[in-house]
């Protein structure tokens, strides 16, 4: 199995165009020179009695790039350090990765301001210090750790959506792996470039952005983040044939207004993961290219492939080992029963967890956190924290998260089932479901819904509802919160947790749905 080093090596030859940025440009042999200088400089400030980790708190700039290349050529580790994180939270990162050394821009340098990161060395790469240190640094990487295909690649932290992020261990085989199978599928090649604005501190950007490019000698073309009504002009400018998302960043686009133009550009590929089918079909057909959506986490455990003929709301078919598991009884969970509506009759058993009964899969485990990769681990199976199930054919449905289990009126709800029926409605372009305390007993159910550009009433909203023969009586929301934006990770993903520690003490727009009937009306502001 390869490496991303030996990756790098190879392009070291390469005159075709690597790297753009704004107006500049370098060629793949100039990104190689230039990665290899930085590992040098890096090189002699490393203390070789403590773990080789070099921490990256940079947005999507050419020094990211070189920064994890870097890495990669001199065979250090490479910290993706979330550049959102603020306060102790981020201390708490860089030095739970036991970070030596710590790179990072003026930006950034402000976010540390008055944290304590005792035995971190803080370099600023915009600094003259840092230039100086690599100006004088050859090219080629004194001597280098070579690397093996399980060596780890980079430590990269969950998004943390269902608690605090933990460190994954990226490997260098699994990290070439995605970006082979991801060349193979799209026949990317050097004449291909890879738009990537998701965040170089996460997974997806690193593999499904990197290392395509990596892979194929296309270039990457990097913006500091992605922007809805910016990323369209972007893919012109650059002349990019992929993307690659994570999260909603195709319902952000198609929020914007639509042009007689949209399609006229070079895109071909859009790849990525948790779209809704509504936002993969429209943004398809708007902007003229293939969208591929499928399933992916941090840890690389659990892999499902979304392909032709996958039916609309399932994720695909899972590898092998990859199955749905009931985690009290230790077994696997029955296929769905569906009726002529669609509905699953048999939601209790048949949502599971997934799991990969092989094993850790690709996990390289928890960095620092024994008791965290231990709970993945529990029995010698990978558990997800996902919810899903299966129909009768073995496609996979996500019902959201092990957290998403919600109690309505004595019947048990998956949350994400409630959500993609929702996003059926052509006037909601985002929404999270999840449940407030009820009086009683258990949960009600709160539906924080943004809203298309067609608009969205109650009336609408009840009549919509009972035209959804799959939705559960009891799924139905009592409460509607209107919202402009659901509170999201870097990566685009909701934080539930904000939304759930909120209740039902918010200011926004609230429809409540009266007790024992299917009728909305707005109300005050619910305290």
């Amino acid at each position: 199995m390869e490496t991303v080093q030996a990756l790098l090596r190879d392009l070291a030859g390469t005159d075709g165009p690597g790297l753009k940025a704004g107006e500049r440009v370098w060629t793949w042999r100039q990104v190689v020179a230039e990665s290899g200088r930085r590992a040098n400089a890096v090189r002699a400030l490393l203390d070789d009695e403590r773990p080789p980790h070099v921490g990256v708190l940079l947005e999507n700039t050419p020094e990211m790039v070189f920064a994890l290349s870097a890495g990669a050529l001199a065979g250090h580790v490479s910290v993706g350090v979330n550049s959102t994180r603020r306060g102790s939270a981020l201390a708490a990162d860089v030095l739970k990765a036991d970070c030596q050394l710590l790179l990072t821009d003026e930006r950034g340098r402000s976010a540390l301001d008055g944290l304590d990161l005792p035995g971190v060395q803080v370099l600023d790469v915009d600094g003259p210090h840092w230039a100086a240190a690599v100006a004088e640094q050859p090219d080629a990487v004194r001597d280098p750790r070579e690397v093996a295909p399980d060596d780890t690649f980079m430590l990269i932290f969950t998004s943390g959506t269902s608690g605090e992020p933990k460190a994954v261990r990226v490997g260098h085989a699994m990290t070439v792996l995605s970006g082979r199978n991801l060349t193979r599928r799209f026949a990317l090649g050097p004449d291909d470039c890879c738009y990537v604005s998701m965040p170089l501190f996460h997974s997806n950007a690193v593999m499904a952005g990197l290392s395509p490019a990596l892979c194929s000698g296309a270039a990457i073309a990097l913006a500091p983040r992605f922007s809805a009504s910016g990323f369209l002009a972007d893919v012109r400018r650059y002349g990019a044939t992929y993307l690659n998302y994570v999260g909603k960043p195709l319902a952000y686009a198609l929020r914007t207004p639509p042009r007689p133009d949209d399609a006229d550009n070079p895109l071909r590929v859009a790849f990525g993961n948790e779209a809704s089918d509504r936002d993969i079909a429209r943004f398809a057909e708007r902007f003229g290219c293939e969208v591929a959506d499928g399933f992916g986490s941090t840890e690389t455990a659990v892999i499902i492939s979304r392909e032709g003929g996958c039916p609309p709301g399932s994720i695909g078919t899972p590898w092998p080992g990859v199955a749905v598991y009931d985690r009290r009884t230790r077994t696997e969970c029955p296929r769905a029963v569906l009726d002529a509506t669609g509905r699953v009759t048999n939601l209790e058993a048949a949502v599971g967890e997934l799991v990969n009964t092989t094993g850790a899969g690709f996990f390289g485990g928890y960095y620092n956190d024994d008791a965290a990769t231990a709970e993945r681990m529990d029995g010698g199976m990978y558990w997800s924290g996902d919810l899903a199930y299966r129909d009768p054919d073995g496609y996979v449905y996500l019902a959201g998260r092990t957290s998403d289990w919600l109690r309505v009126d004595g019947e048990n709800l998956a949350a994400g089932i409630v959500e993609q029926i929702l996003l059926r409605h052509p006037g909601i372009s985002q929404v999270a479901v999840y449940g407030v305390p009820d009086p009683d007993a258990g949960d009600q159910l709160m539906a924080a819904v943004v809203p298309a550009a067609e608009g969205l009433d109650p009336p609408d909203l009840e009549r919509f509802l009972d035209a959804q023969q799959d939705l559960s009586t009891k799924a139905r929301p009592r409460y509607v919160r209107i919202m402009s934006e659901l509170p999201s990770t870097p990566t685009n993903k909701v934080l539930k947790r904000e939304l759930i520690h909120q209740g039902t003490a918010f200011d926004d727009e609230c429809w409540v749905r009266e007790e024992r009937g299917t009728a909305y009306a707005r109300r005050e502001p619910v305290r």
